[in-house]
């Protein structure tokens, strides 16, 4: 089956996490139907860059701020509305975590470890891209 371009479309996503004396933490959220264990995302604003449309998904499905990376980590396709979504995955380094944010009502959040975030992820693609993380925080050789 061959989709045409109405029905392949973009998303970003935001890969929010920090570094502690544990090591790397992510931010993970559920998604409102199924209630897996996802990352932020969103369609891509209009007037807006993909990163910077990830960076306020973050905001608004997990009350995160930080600072986005304008390089893609990875991307991973799903299936969404009869269609396929393609997701470029940003790192965002947290600087504040609020208690209170827009969609707290309709999602959990939890801040995991990436050895417990890859345990809760159940999309191979997207645990894929969680791997990466820290390879991609390493400083260059």
């Amino acid at each position: 089956m061959t989709l045409s371009s109405e029905e392949l479309y973009s998303q970003s996503a935001a890969l929010p996490y920090f570094i502690d004396s544990e090591g790397v933490k992510v931010v993970l959220i559920t998604s409102r139907k199924r209630h897996r264990w996802i990352i932020p995302k969103g369609d891509i604003e209009a007037d807006m860059t993909a990163w910077d449309s990830a960076a306020k998904e973050a905001w608004e499905e997990a009350g995160v701020e930080g600072v986005i990376a304008a390089e893609i980590l990875g991307t991973y396709q799903h299936q969404k509305w009869d269609s396929i979504c393609t997701v470029q995955v940003f790192p965002l380094v947290v600087t504040q975590l609020h208690p209170k944010w827009l969609e707290d009502q309709e999602r959990k959040r939890r801040v995991v470890t990436m050895a417990k975030a890859i345990k809760l992820v159940e999309m191979e693609s997207l645990r894929q891209i969680l791997g990466k993380l820290e390879v991609w925080l390493q400083p260059y050789p």
